[in-house]
């Protein structure tokens, strides 16, 4: 028998026959604030997300301060700065990380984070993380991608961006480097992402190729694609989230706010409960309107004898006489007996 793939994050196993793992993505909507960092984990809590997750890097560790043509942003949300200009303002500062693990772990919420070198993984393994994700713009870093599989956690990879031949090799190197439980992220790096790019046919063939747990990394505006994903199979939505999308931060205007991520919480959800299996047998729901469905019901006082017409004889509404679909064969029938005009037809009352 075919077995669910899954894994396991901080003792919550996460599988298509699991309800969908939400993680709410702070990224840079800290906005260069620690209490503000806190406050998104303390919402994303409120709200229902199973977890919460960090970007860990430096403009250092990222990119090079240099103002050559290269590193300049042309265009988009982020035009005129600098990679380095952008990083240094959007990173999580190191120092922060052990109190934001302190109070996700105080609020019984996950958080983990997404390195973006060696020594990142180096503080989150200090840290004691439960889990690594690789951003979509390091899927290509099979090196980095083999440093986070030795440390042996469940590894999630986002793959924007990524061909089929390069997300085949990042599963490779996770795999080789001695990862045992590793999910895969759809995804499309644009910020925001229209829902026409996303293409969410690509999940389940994602499942097919790889038969690894898969799930949406959404930068779409609202929860319609996300959620739309669960019925294709995804087991992991990931969505930015922040305290205030007019808050001006670099992510802050593709993300979703505290009561949009708790509508994404419930959506999702009842969306992977209405999947169920295939079943068509009548459902509790359905049993007191059983009674209103069409039956066969004489609609005129008859003697005992006289044959069945249809003048005498119709498909109506309740449900308690015989099928219509036995109307031809009761047809020219007699009756067995009197039979009073509103009587649902039964076998006892064919001679």
């Amino acid at each position: 028998m075919k077995t669910t793939p899954s894994i396991h994050i901080a003792g919550r196993r996460i599988a298509a026959d699991e309800p969908p793992y939400i993680i709410a993505e702070l990224s840079a909507n800290h906005n260069g604030s620690l209490d503000t960092a806190l406050k998104i984990i303390e919402e994303a809590k409120i709200a229902g997300a199973d977890a919460v997750k960090l970007q860990t890097y430096t403009a250092d560790t990222i990119t090079l301060d240099c103002d050559s043509e290269e590193f300049q942003i042309h265009g988009g949300l982020w035009d005129g700065k600098t990679l380095y200009k952008l990083y240094q303002e959007a990173h999580m500062p190191w120092e922060w990380h052990a109190p934001l693990f302190a109070r996700a772990r105080e609020l019984g919420i996950t958080i983990f984070s997404s390195p973006f070198d060696t020594t990142a993984v180096d503080l989150l393994e200090d840290l004691d993380t439960p889990a690594y994700k690789i951003a979509s713009f390091e899927a290509i870093d099979l090196p980095l991608i083999r440093y986070v599989a030795q440390t042996g956690k469940p590894m999630i990879i986002s793959t924007g961006m990524a061909d089929a031949e390069e997300i085949e090799e990042a599963v490779e190197a996770a795999r080789s480097g001695g990862c045992q439980e590793l999910a895969i992220l759809h995804c499309v790096s644009g910020y925001p992402a229209p829902a026409a790019d996303y293409n969410l046919l690509t999940i389940p063939d994602m499942m097919r190729r790889h038969g690894l747990v898969t799930g949406l990394s959404d930068h779409t505006l609202d929860n319609t694609t996300a959620i739309a994903s669960v019925v294709l199979g995804a087991s992991i939505i990931e969505k930015h989230f922040t305290l205030d999308r007019s808050g001006g931060g670099p992510d802050d205007s593709f993300s979703l706010q505290p009561a949009e991520l708790m509508e994404l919480c419930r959506d999702s959800k009842t969306a992977w409960s209405a999947l169920g299996q295939v079943d068509y047998g009548r459902k509790s729901s359905e049993q007191g309107n059983a009674q209103f469905r069409r039956s066969l019901y004489v609609v005129r006082d008859m003697n005992a004898g006289e044959a069945f017409t249809l003048e005498n004889l119709r498909s109506i509404r309740p449900g308690y006489g015989l099928a219509p679909k036995h109307l031809e064969r009761v047809l020219g029938k007699r009756s067995s007996q009197p039979i009073k005009r509103g009587t649902p037809l039964s076998e006892a009352l064919l001679a």
